[in-house]
This record gives structure tokens, sequence and C-alpha cells, in this order.
């Protein structure tokens, strides 16, 4: 799989990418574009790499069955917890539109930067780049259609079920800092919904509802 073609012909023989919306998203926005230098030769493989401070950006399976089971539609508001390199942020942002909107949270000054300069360079306009302790949400834009973890917590943080609007939808890693259940939830009125879709290695969130 060297080729972004290749990555996305791989994706969807294995059952991991469903939707022509998220495969549009893909070709629109291929994973080289969001990697550092150093790794770009390996960008089309279907494995996590090294972005630095000890992140990493996930394998293209694991960010497209989370991007899948998020089920995002146009003119949504999403919260993104772990920018990361941005890659994720830009395919949600095809997949809500100009009318959504993506808010994405790092902790990590560094990646928040090179989040927001990955973005910019390819010209996307609806996904906002923000510091902030991802565990404890972003009380000042919700609440939100969707939520979506892309790092290790000890349990569900509190404040991103507050935030979350009634039958929105969350995907979250939840377990040890070793492995975790990834929780597909969905809020009703009186309860809330959860499906686990798989077993998954993240690094661990950091903050307040995080690992200590």
């Amino acid at each position: 799989m060297e080729t972004n073609e290749q990555l996305i012909q791989h994706l969807i023989s294995n059952g991991y990418l469903k939707t022509k919306k998220l495969v549009d998203a893909l070709r629109k926005y291929p994973r080289e574009l969001f990697v550092p230098g150093n790794v770009k030769q390996l960008a089309y493989r279907d494995i996590p790499l090294f972005i630095g401070h000890g992140q990493t950006i996930s394998q293209p399976s694991t960010v497209i069955v989370m991007t899948e089971f998020l089920d995002v539609k146009k003119g949504q508001k999403v919260l993104e917890i772990g920018a990361g390199s941005g890659w994720q942020a830009a395919l949600i942002s095809e997949l809500v539109g100009n009318k959504g909107k993506v808010y994405t949270v790092d902790i990590i000054q560094e990646l928040v930067q090179f989040a927001s300069n990955n973005l910019k360079k390819v010209g996307i306009k609806n996904v906002e780049v923000i510091r902030a302790d991802g565990s404890l949400g972003l009380k000042e834009h919700a609440p939100f259609d969707r939520i979506i973890v892309t790092a290790a917590c000890p349990e569900i943080p509190k404040p991103l079920i507050e935030q979350l609007k009634t039958d929105g939808k969350m995907v979250i890693p939840v377990g040890s800092m070793y492995l975790q259940e990834m929780f597909v939830l969905m809020k009703k009125k009186e309860e809330i919904e959860k499906e686990i879709i798989g077993h998954f290695q993240f690094v661990p969130l950091v903050g307040k509802y995080g690992f200590k």
C-alpha cells in the first residue's frame, strides 16, 4: 500500500471503509499531507506513525472505523479530543460540510500548531484547533452533535457526556493504559446506550479526567 488509492482499496476490501462520502474525503485529504516529513514514505501503510511529543497518528483502519461509527451528518457540530496531526479533523470537516463545524482540542501546544498548519495548507476553514484539557470538553462551544476521543480514557469523562446533545453520539476508547474497549455511546433522554466495537490501543489521555 504505497499510494492513497491502494490504501483506500485495502480499507474497503477489509470492511472498514463503507460510505462513499468518507471515500471522497480520503481522496481529497490524503494522509501524507498530515504526517511529518521523516515518515511520509510510510503514510499509506495501515500502521500508526509517530508525530513527535510522544504522540502518534492512528493507523488508517482505526481512524476510518471510528469515523464510520461516529456517523457524521452535514451541518453538525463535532468535537474531537486529540487533534494530533489534524488528519481526522480534516476528514470530519468534509463530512459536516460548509455549514458544519469541527472543534479539535489538544493539550500539547506543538501539536496544536502542527495540526493548524496542516489544515491551513489544505485550505480547510471549518475546523478550529484549540489548546485545552480535552477531558473537560469545550464547554463554551457545547452542546455537540458528535464527540470523538482519540486517546485512551480510564473512564468516560463526565463533562463529555454533559456536552453531548440528546440523541448525539460519542466514539471513545476506555480501559487501561495498554488496552481499551472502543465504545459507541448514544445519549438518550433517560439513559446512555453503549455498544463495544472492538479492542484498540491508544496513547493515554492527559488531563483532569485522564490518566494521572
